[in-house]
């Protein structure tokens, strides 16, 4: 019978297998030598109890510490989604280790909370955060907008993404991100649908949008290049397992195209 599925990080660093395995993970810290700071169980996949752990100590024989972006499209995709719930866990208990408004150190919390931390001198209660971020398609008639950031995978382009500022609606976000990325107006901002995004604590509000005014305009210290691109002439493109290329995607069938045509760019690149 499998055993426990173990995530364990070193900062933000997971063990993985260096041998090509289905799910790549290593079994128990503890048991290889690695001294466990942090463990907690994060869920059930396949009916195998999941942990999250922060850890230290030398990468057993056999394994290694990687970047959870560079596994980015080499996990399964259940595997990636539970890796990045590992990750925030282990977040937030490292910033939560001590109240932020008295400096005690914390402890468990609530009983019917999993994921809490009390301060046990001003009761201060800690849950995970997740920052909201917009992230939108643009179309105009035919045509969809798609861009490239600094920190993207060498060729990869996609739809423009931004956090959710103080005060404002994830619409509001949409609009203001692609006026100050790419100088454009939209309207009819409509929701697509949402994913959780570990990069940081992300959760990202999918919508499209339609181009309603303005010349591309880039604004140089967010954006490398951005262009208009049809449904079979698109570059290189995130990932399937990103909500960026499952709109991407949406977009080239609604335009009677198979995205999954070899005429349309494949990428098993890191980023959204």
């Amino acid at each position: 019978m499998a055993g426990d599925l173990w995530f364990a990080f070193k900062g933000d660093r997971m063990l993985v297998r260096d041998e090509e395995e289905s799910t790549n993970l290593v079994g128990n810290p503890a048991a290889l030598g690695l001294d466990v700071i942090f463990e907690e169980e994060i869920g059930v996949l396949d009916g195998r109890i999941c942990f999250a752990a922060e850890v230290e100590g030398v990468e057993p024989e056999g394994s290694a510490f990687q970047d959870l972006r560079s596994l980015f499209g080499v996990l399964d995709e259940r595997c990636f989604v539970m890796a990045g719930r590992a990750i925030q866990v282990i977040a937030w208990n490292v910033m939560h280790r001590f109240c932020g408004r008295c400096g005690t150190q914390t402890g468990r919390g609530l009983e019917t909370e999993r994921f809490s931390r009390v301060c046990p001198r001003c009761g201060a209660l800690y849950f995970p955060r997740l920052n909201p971020a917009a992230i939108v398609l643009v179309y105009r008639a035919d045509e969809v907008l798609l861009a490239r950031a600094p920190q993207f995978p060498k060729g990869m382009y996609s739809t423009i993404a931004g956090f959710v500022e103080p005060g404002e609606t994830v619409e509001q976000t949409v609009a203001r991100e692609v006026r100050e990325e790419v100088g454009i107006e939209v309207k009819n901002i409509n929701y697509f649908g949402s994913q959780p995004w570990p990069f940081p604590n992300s959760l990202m509000v999918a919508f499209t949008a339609e181009w309603a005014a303005g010349e591309l305009r880039i604004e140089p210290m967010e954006i490398e290049d951005a262009g208009w691109y049809t449904a079979d002439d698109l570059p290189q493109l995130p990932p399937k397992i990103s909500i960026a290329r499952a709109m991407i995607d949406d977009f080239v069938s609604r335009h009677s195209l198979d995205p999954d045509d070899p005429a349309t760019p494949e990428n098993t690149s890191r980023s959204d």
